[in-house]
């Protein structure tokens, strides 16, 4: 009993440290430090330590939970019948949960040559997952209100722009969100495919 109460308290910890990594991330890139995600928590950085051995580490486990939130939210839009195919479409290709709305992607594009292993899980973590939107487009094909299209190449073309985005500085260069990109993508994508 006592050993299933500390791994809880211990995975509870965890969740808290890589929210207010995403917070702080938000507020300074990756020039945070471990004092910051202390401060933001308000506990000791042996705390943070006794979860996560480094930055990076920490880091790197943050891509997995932002991505496990972010899919778990794209599962419950995929099964909302109350809207649209083409609808469900652009929400779950546009799908940011609440609490990452504000988060800037964007300026992750400096991961590539500071942080590679977390760039690599980054790009792995863009490419997997897509069995659920690419049967929804195929529902859509079939019903006729999207137009058939290759899937795969539509696929490729949503992953090679995002990884643009974290490759290059172009979002910050021209003072737009991550958000507001992603959406722009996704209507481009949707109106172009959509029946009208």
């Amino acid at each position: 009993m006592a050993k299933k109460y500390v791994k809880e308290n211990m995975d509870e910890t965890r969740e808290r440290i890589l929210e207010a990594t995403i917070k702080v991330f938000n507020r300074k890139g990756l020039k945070f430090t471990m004092d910051d995600i202390a401060t933001e928590l308000g506990i000791s950085k042996k705390t943070i330590y006794a979860v996560f051995d480094d930055k990076e580490s920490m880091f790197f486990s943050m891509v997995d939970y932002c991505f496990d939130k972010i899919n778990a939210h794209k599962e419950m839009m995929l099964q909302d019948e109350s809207l649209s195919t083409v609808d469900r479409v652009r929400e779950v290709l546009a799908l940011l949960p609440d609490g990452y709305r504000d988060v800037d992607f964007g300026k992750l594009y400096v991961l590539k040559d500071k942080y590679p292993k977390i760039y690599a899980k980054v790009e792995e973590r863009l490419e997997t997952g897509w069995e659920g939107i690419l049967s929804l487009i195929n529902k859509g094909i079939e019903e006729g209100s999207i137009r058939p299209v290759n899937i795969h190449i539509l696929k490729t073309m949503m992953e090679a722009t995002l990884e643009q985005f974290f490759q290059r500085d172009v979002l910050v260069k021209n003072e737009i969100s991550y958000n507001e990109a992603l959406k722009e993508v996704v209507n481009i994508l949707v109106d172009g495919i959509a029946i009208k």
